[in-house]
């Protein structure tokens, strides 16, 4: 009789078990919920299980039945930001997640420069941990971690900001979330998917870069590393595809070291895995990044050619560049300390063009075009809301050249929104560059502080 009892009870251990219900990661206790939106919350449980969800927020209940596939998913309203609440999900068994919050979501994300943490040795960070906690910034941070086909659920866990959850999160994510707490006067969100050292490919989906020859090519340039993934859509997969069904604001970026050598198919590799995403989440996500800082790469002129193609990028509606050739001090570092900044920049252009901020300018000038009097050069600038300026006696890293190709130092001043350029050795001017080379900290600057994008006001081609 007890070896009968013993087998019946083992029968059924597997529908015990996989009866109760399953959340992701994701979605958890002190998570930050978008506000003003539809959200979903989802998980897994039986077979036709029937699964009740109670959001504390509008003492609402909602029900779903679990599909065949035993996966469950609903859709709920959330209000204007607040919180904590509580939600109570109720199957077999009963789940309630805690501390919730209503805000702003926004998803970071890239290569090393987003990855750097307190302790990777940014010393911005370290100065923060006596006074960082703040309730109404909470962190996911997710671990390295690839897969060759798109995943449902990640490792984490929402964590609460304090001196030992910020330790390993992004210092630019923090900086970025701090600015946009303390202006908005709302819980923030930030989950962190960065990996040092990866290429874009590893952050788009495989089909993106398989089904464009000219991306599938500028891949199969990539070699194996120790530290990173090289595969197409392997960080996706794993890091990307199961934030998918968590509704988020937008996405700061910052990556493009990794892809200096295939700088010509960056633009449409990057754009393309914009896109992608934007349709993965069925919104127009806004998406704001960094530019490369100046750094001594190996082959001349790498870093220019990625910085162009970052810079062009820029055509894509909802996406704005920030410029951070200011904020190195050492050249030869390819990870500027300097990452408060970075992160205020990101914050300018969300609260600008989201959020409906004023007061401050978060466009960096960009060169527009060029015009020939005499034997000047008259380069004008978009988003100049006053005046050019130039920071010390002269221009640095300007250069002019005629028609022959040869490039001068040169002499210039500033005209409101318009640089005057000229060199006594050109005579006839056809091309002016500024800071287009790997490493070159320029010093001109619009009144309101923000760096003049590198830039070259010709095509020709440039041998490296």
């Amino acid at each position: 009789m007890k070896k009968l009892l013993l087998y019946g009870i083992v029968l059924l251990l597997p529908a015990v078990l996989h009866a109760a219900i399953r959340l992701p990661a994701l979605v958890g206790s002190n998570m930050v919920l978008q506000q003003n939106d539809s959200i979903t919350i989802w998980g897994w449980a039986s077979p036709s299980e029937k699964i009740t969800v109670f959001t504390g927020w509008d003492n609402k209940t909602a029900t779903v039945t679990t599909s065949g596939d035993a996966k469950w998913a609903l859709k709920v309203h959330t209000p204007a930001a607040g919180g904590p609440y509580e939600i109570r999900l109720k199957g077999s068994n009963e789940i309630v997640l805690k501390n919730v919050l209503i805000g702003e979501v926004w998803l970071c994300s890239g290569q090393s420069n987003m990855e750097y943490s307190y302790y990777n040795g940014i010393r911005q960070i370290a100065a923060e941990l006596p006074v960082c906690s703040n309730n109404n910034i909470r962190f996911f941070n997710i671990p390295k971690t690839t897969a060759p086909y798109p995943q449902d659920d990640c490792p984490g866990s929402w964590e609460v900001c304090d001196s030992n959850s910020l330790k390993p999160f992004s210092a630019v994510g923090y900086f970025f979330g701090v600015r946009l707490q303390k202006s908005l006067g709302v819980p923030v969100g930030l989950i962190n998917a960065s990996w040092g050292g990866t290429p874009a490919e590893v952050w788009a989906p495989e089909h993106l870069v398989a089904d464009q020859q000219q991306l599938s090519a500028a891949a199969a340039k990539l070699a194996p590393a120790a530290w990173w993934p090289h595969k197409p859509g392997y960080a996706y997969n794993a890091m990307i595809a199961p934030l998918i069904n968590f509704n988020i604001k937008g996405v700061i970026w910052y990556q493009g070291e990794a892809n200096v050598n295939t700088a010509d198919t960056y633009m449409p590799l990057f754009t393309g895995m914009i896109q992608a995403w934007r349709e993965a989440w069925h919104k127009p996500l806004p998406f704001y990044y960094v530019q490369i800082a100046p750094f001594t790469y190996e082959k001349e002129y790498q870093a220019a050619f990625l910085r162009e193609a970052q810079a062009r990028s820029s055509v894509l509606p909802g996406t704005g560049m920030v410029v951070v050739s200011d904020v190195t001090e050492n050249v030869k570092d390819i990870h500027p300390q300097d990452k408060r900044s970075v992160g205020n920049r990101l914050a300018a252009w969300a609260l600008g063009e989201n959020y409906g901020k004023t007061g401050f300018t978060w466009k960096s000038p960009v060169f527009k075009e060029m015009s020939i009097s005499k034997n000047k050069a008259v380069l004008r600038f978009t988003n100049v809301p006053t005046s050019l300026r130039i920071n010390g006696k002269a221009p640095v890293a300007l250069y002019i050249a005629g028609v022959d190709h040869i490039f001068y130092e040169a002499s210039a001043k500033v005209e409101k929104d318009a640089l005057i350029v000229w060199s006594k050795k050109v005579e006839k001017p056809a091309s002016v560059r500024y800071a287009f080379s790997n490493a070159a900290i320029g010093n001109v600057f619009s009144s309101e502080g923000l760096p003049v994008g590198p830039f070259r006001t010709d095509s020709w081609p440039v041998a490296q």
